[in-house]
């Protein structure tokens, strides 16, 4: 029987794998058949809802890495879309806190081993992020970056021309040498990189505790369809959510405005919207370095309410 191929898509949080994902889906072969399977670090997911497809297979695995709290839930949720869907391509966004090294263990162990052929894994950096030392020391950033075939520079427009010369210098260095090294915008990426030749790697296992994460603090909130939002206060709301949220890391939210349903995601001190086809209720959800009053965040946006 044919393998279904399965490219992981990996990067740190907020960098765009979604978007880069969203381009890739609306210019997909029409004689490939694609499924996706998103994994997300809080127990709400967002991201799959973003993705929603009339003709796409999309399944959430949320509550944790792939391959540490939620890694069984991977396996029987990859074996359940490949019987039911048989695709010629599975696409795995892992969460921006995953051991990616790890995922690509999982995937390649059986029984998944059996029916899966690992193609190319994309992973996505933030050059602003990847020239800093700080982001350089971190065991999951290094991991993301080591496994990747294809490294792609995401939100280009934003960083600088010191920036970008030090991160073309950092990442022609980088041993061994990346089957491609790519620079997009707004996660524009080609969907033949899909397809880039795999690169030898000595081990996949990284050595990364399931604690590493813990660090981090999570929380979700979903509300019923019909319970509409105000966009004015929404978007006020998430100007001053850093203010809300001291250590916000990332933020991220599917909402029903004005009977239209947007998908509203920040990072790095930015947000952007995004309409999408998602109607099954309103969600949010916010990572952060240090833990915060939940109360407080859950009544402001209340507050939000049309």
């Amino acid at each position: 029987m044919k393998k279904t191929i399965v490219n992981l898509f990996t990067g740190f949080l907020g960098v765009g794998k979604t978007t880069a994902l969203r381009h890739l889906i609306e210019h997909r072969p029409s004689n490939e058949k694609w499924a996706v399977i998103v994994n997300e670090f809080g127990e709400v997911g967002i991201d799959g809802a973003a993705l929603l497809n009339d003709d796409l297979p999309v399944a959430e695995i949320a509550g944790g890495c792939l391959c540490c709290v939620a890694g069984p839930q991977m396996t029987a949720t990859v074996a359940t879309l490949l019987r039911r869907e048989r695709p010629d391509r599975l696409l795995v966004e892992a969460s921006g806190l995953a051991h990616a090294a790890g995922v690509i263990d999982e995937l390649r162990a059986k029984p998944l081993g059996d029916a899966l052929e690992v193609g190319a894994v994309l992973t996505l950096v933030d050059p602003r992020q990847f020239i800093q030392s700080d982001y350089q020391r971190q065991p999951l950033f290094r991991d993301q970056v080591a496994i990747a075939d294809v490294l792609v520079a995401n939100k280009v427009d934003m960083a600088d021309i010191p920036t970008m010369e030090a991160f073309r210098r950092q990442a022609a260095a980088m041993f061994p040498p990346k089957s491609l090294i790519a620079e997009v915008r707004n996660g524009e990426l080609e969907v033949d990189w899909l397809n880039a030749a795999l690169i030898s790697k000595p081990r996949y296992r990284p050595a990364i505790s399931a604690e590493a994460t813990l660090q981090w603090a999570s929380m979700g909130w979903t509300f019923p369809p019909e319970q509409a939002f105000d966009g004015e206060r929404l978007t006020h709301w998430f100007d001053h959510l850093p203010k809300l949220v001291p250590g916000l890391l990332r933020a991220k939210g599917v909402f029903n405005v004005l009977d239209s349903w947007v998908w509203l995601n920040w990072a790095e001190g930015q947000w952007g919207a995004t309409q999408v086809s998602w109607r099954r209720d309103s969600r949010f959800e916010l990572i952060a370095s240090t833990e915060f009053d939940i109360a407080k965040i859950e009544a402001s946006l209340k507050a939000c309410f049309e």
